[in-house]
């Protein structure tokens, strides 16, 4: 086995890390086993590869999975169909069928020169069974080409970070192999350290303002989609256009609408229902 990595990282000038996801991060690393990360979207899952990646001097490969993503994608694809017809018209090259295998991520991983931060996001987005068919690949981190009778195994452990949005439970097996952190939804001490990174310079009165009005809309009874991290940050970076002021964010009486609220209200019914919202308010002050 190979000497597990040293390292302690923590947030940087473009990354706010909470204490708890520092110390996941660095168990999952000492243990080399994959970092499950789960939180809603928008709490900067796929964010946080990156930055550890920046943080270890590693390259990162990502593989972003879909809805028909098929775990062998990951290792490895033997293009038949391309072999045939190379055949039909007398190509050499079908005499090699090393021609006809694409490498996956994984493989690219396995086979880099040093270490790599190896980032599957998103992984609750195709079927229930490829969590499970990747499970002796992530263990072992090796696997077998059957067409050419060859075993790719790591010359250096990645680092493995898989998110997930939690659209579907996840199977046991899989969890067992992971080192699992749900990131929880900035509370607003840690919301003013993430806006201070991208907007150092805002006024602390409309800063107040929005994130009260922020957290007001996220608590909202009956809402369809909270808004996120990444939300509240397009939000204010339109805000800091319009150079509005705190006094222009006020809702009250039939205007119930967050100003610019196509930043944070991503559907029309979370909008009808700040409209309902401020039509029972009329009501009520007649």
């Amino acid at each position: 086995m190979q000497r597990p990595i040293q390292v302690q990282f923590k947030s940087t000038e473009s990354y706010v890390a909470p204490p708890d996801l520092s110390i996941a991060v660095n168990a999952a690393v000492a243990l080399q086993r994959p970092l499950l990360v789960k939180g809603e979207p928008g709490t900067g899952k796929t964010e946080l590869a990156r930055q550890v990646a920046a943080s270890l001097g590693m390259e990162m490969i990502e593989w972003n999975v879909k809805s028909t993503t098929k775990a062998q994608q990951g290792l490895y694809e033997y293009d038949a169909v391309s072999r045939l017809r190379d055949s039909q018209l007398g190509d050499a090259r079908v005499n090699d069928v090393k021609n006809y295998i694409r490498r996956g991520k994984l493989w690219q991983a396995f086979e880099a020169d040093r270490r790599v931060v190896l980032l599957i996001d998103e992984v609750d987005k195709a079927d229930i069974e490829f969590p499970n068919d990747l499970l002796q690949e992530l263990d072992k981190m090796e696997f077998h080409v059957y067409e050419t009778g060859e075993t790719i195994r790591a010359a250096h452990r990645p680092v493995v970070i898989i998110t997930s949005n939690n659209e579907k439970e996840l199977p046991d097996a899989f969890l067992r192999r992971c080192f699992f952190h749900y990131i929880r939804f900035p509370e607003p001490d840690v919301m003013r350290q993430i806006v201070a990174v991208h907007f150092p310079d805002i006024k602390e009165r409309l800063l107040a303002e929005a994130l009260t009005q922020f957290y007001e809309i996220r608590e909202t009874p009956g809402l369809k989609k909270k808004p996120s991290t990444s939300e509240v940050l397009d939000w204010l970076k339109l805000l800091l256009a319009e150079d509005l002021d705190p006094e222009d964010l006020k809702r009250e009486g039939s205007n119930l609408l967050p100003k610019l609220h196509g930043a944070l209200l991503k559907n029309e019914q979370d909008v009808h229902l700040f409209e309902r919202l401020a039509f029972m308010a009329r009501r009520q002050g007649r």
